[in-house]
């Protein structure tokens, strides 16, 4: 009987541990190998925004993104509206829901740099000093959206 208990406590512990990750194995591929992801935000009546286009990094489970604070994903996540959509590839494309939040992870920060300066290199060396500059002086914020 405990060895049957301990066996259902895995199994369950399994799932959970699947579940926390958050995404189907085939979107979570459609992230590793798109360049962008298109990201609506959730405005004051519930609605979602237009899907903007954004690059991104798909790092440990969760879409990271880097914004000025101004922009309207930000101004959200401040006042409390951190519901998102992700979408995946293309504006119709797999997408899923998840949750927006402001985070300061200088290990994040590099990461986020150098897979930039690789996946975008037609437009890195005209980005990448407002991004290296902007995550020092408080321009450019890190965020994190996690799965729902």
């Amino acid at each position: 009987m405990k060895r049957k208990m301990v066996l259902v406590m895995l199994v369950l512990a399994t799932a959970v541990a699947a579940y926390a990750e958050g995404l189907p194995a085939p979107v979570q591929e459609q992230l590793a190998a798109s360049k962008y992801v298109y990201i609506a935000t959730q405005r004051k009546d519930g609605s979602f925004s237009k899907p903007a286009e954004i690059w991104f990094l798909f790092h440990k489970g969760a879409v990271w993104v880097a914004s000025p604070p101004t922009t309207w994903r930000v101004r959200r996540i401040k006042a409390g509206r951190t519901a998102a959509k992700i979408i995946v590839g293309k504006p119709d494309g797999a997408s899923f829901e998840a949750k927006g939040e402001i985070v300061k992870d200088p290990e994040v920060n590099t990461v986020l740099l150098e897979t930039y300066a690789k996946k975008y290199p037609e437009g890195w060396s005209k980005f990448e000093s407002k991004f290296r500059e902007g995550f020092r002086d408080g321009s450019r914020v890190l965020i994190k959206y996690t799965p729902k």
